[in-house]
């Protein structure tokens, strides 16, 4: 994979930390930075919707305190 590619999904997954305020709103961003990363790196665009909704609402609900 491309050092390119690399660095724009690490850029992505940063978004991450914008988590939202409900769990609809963390499910909406997390998918959306998942796929986003996923097209960048030419993986699944379903499989990194699905690992950034559920990586997305455990962190956020995990650590409340970290996500604005």
């Amino acid at each position: 994979m491309p050092l390119k590619a690399i660095i724009i999904a690490g850029f992505a997954c940063a978004g991450l930390a914008a988590c939202g305020d409900t769990i609809g709103e963390q499910a909406l961003v997390g998918g959306a930075v998942g796929a986003g990363a996923a097209a960048v790196t030419s993986g699944s665009l379903l499989t990194g919707a699905a690992v950034g909704v559920a990586g997305n609402v455990a962190y956020c609900q995990a650590y409340p305190h970290k996500c604005n």
